[in-house]
């Protein structure tokens, strides 16, 4: 990966001596897709010094793309442009593109104002928190997938196949995807069929703060471009089928000292060699769940994940290895033990998935308390009674974030308000929409 701590002059110096052509300047919008424009070498450094425009309310679209008012980048500021200033630290060239490079970009008004509610600001300000504290973030994102023929949007095979050797790598684009991204400095670690059919998982090796965010940024929009390019539809989309499994994005999390290097998560002493700050953590992600699945799963599609006996949560809950539980304490009793949240989707935008969990543990921080929810401790967390259910629906979740003022805070105002605007809107329009559901009921019959 060509990390640069260069100056964008080295960079498109070296750029020319790669022959490349052409620079992305790449900016991750609400829902985790990059947004970009196409720039010949000879205008990157034009650009990237002064900031390259594009139209302000980019970042704040809905899911259709649709131009959504009172988000605060649109009617209220005349639909101004925008500058995208990109991190020299994201450079690379984009082994899937040809002549291509891109670098990474957040939003900032003509004065210099930075676009507060753009996901990629939100979690850096989340981070530098952390830092403050004393705090180095390690992260790993997993984002389960599925690859469809792009004549019907059906899988490839049928029946259930997890790890099975042959569907391993039974469509082609799994070993291209795996050839390709370590080019892009995505270090891949494993890859395996997932449970319903044609659905896959394509792991890569944690890494420290905003460059895990980005990477998974990289990594989703890469494996999409890849597909298309082989004429196959990869999509993220959390349960794109009513009989079979949905996708999910664990997100993996451990706090390291600044000081010393040492795992803060890890306790021998203890009885499941968790420290009092992973139980702490623990509890602010409990305390704090509904409004973090406003982000966690920030569509209506996403709830369809949320049942008993899929690998994926029911309830408000935590456990020790335990894959049912919506926090699963990976306890190894080395430097690895760290804490999983599996309520991440796989539609999620990666940047406000971990700005979600980041944000509730650091609240079980400040708080100061450690886990008052019990551990998981005889049979699967989802079969306790006793645990809160999850919400059921995405206006049970965005209503909590409203409400949860101490995770909003620690989001923004600016956020929260653009973010949760947009995400009413796109409720109102499926709310108007007539279902083949209810035709199928409805329609002959009555």
């Amino acid at each position: 990966m060509a990390k640069s701590t260069k100056t964008i002059a080295d960079l498109v110096r070296a750029w020319k001596a790669e022959n490349i052509a052409h620079v992305q300047f790449e900016l991750p919008d609400m829902h985790g897709v990059s947004r970009s424009k196409l720039v010949p070498i000879s205008h990157v450094e034009s650009y990237a010094t002064k900031g390259l425009n594009m139209y302000g309310g980019t970042v704040v679209l809905d899911s259709a793309s649709s131009v959504v008012g009172n988000t605060l980048y649109n009617e209220e500021v005349n639909y101004a442009d925008q500058y995208l200033k990109p991190d020299l630290d994201t450079a690379i060239i984009v082994p899937w593109l040809d002549r291509t490079a891109r670098l990474i970009c957040e939003g900032h008004w003509e004065d210099g104002t930075p676009q507060k509610a753009a996901p990629r600001w939100v979690l850096r300000q989340l981070l530098d928190k952390a830092n403050s504290l004393g705090f180095d973030v390690k992260l790993g994102l997993e984002y389960e997938f599925y690859v469809l023929a792009p004549e019907t949007s059906e899988p490839y095979f049928g029946g259930l196949h997890i790890f099975n050797t042959l569907r391993n790598r039974y469509i082609p684009l799994i070993d291209q995807i795996m050839d390709e991204m370590p080019k892009a400095g995505i270090d891949l670690i494993t890859a395996n069929s997932e449970y319903a059919p044609s659905q896959f998982e394509i792991n890569f090796a944690p890494s420290f703060g905003i460059e895990a965010a980005d990477q998974a940024f990289t990594f989703k929009n890469g494996v999409k471009t890849i597909a298309h390019q082989m004429g196959q539809n990869a999509t993220f989309m959390t349960k794109p089928f009513s009989d079979t499994a949905a996708s999910g994005c664990h997100v993996h999390i451990g706090l390291i000292d600044k000081e010393t290097g040492q795992n803060i998560f890890l306790d021998n002493s203890d009885s499941d060699g968790l420290s009092s700050t992973a139980r702490q953590f623990i509890q602010g992600m409990m305390d704090h769940t509904p409004a973090s699945m406003a982000l966690l799963a920030p569509t209506i599609n996403c709830y369809s994940r949320f049942k008993p006996h899929t690998f994926a949560p029911s309830n408000v809950s935590w456990g020790p290895q335990d894959r049912s539980a919506a926090v699963r304490a990976k306890n190894s009793r080395d430097d690895n033990t760290h804490l999983e949240n599996r309520l991440g989707t796989g539609l999620s935008n990666p940047y406000l998935a971990v700005a979600a969990v980041l944000a509730t543990g650091l609240l079980g921080l400040e708080k100061g308390a450690e886990a008052k929810t019990p551990k998981a401790k005889s049979g699967p967390a989802e079969e306790n009674p006793n645990y809160k259910s999850l919400p059921t629906t995405i206006e049970e979740s965005l209503t909590a974030l409203n409400k949860d003022t101490r995770f909003s805070d620690m989001l923004g105002d600016e956020f929260v308000e653009a973010y949760t605007t947009m995400r009413w809107n796109e409720i109102g329009r499926f709310r108007s929409h007539i279902t083949d559901w209810e035709k199928q009921e409805y329609l002959e019959i009555y």
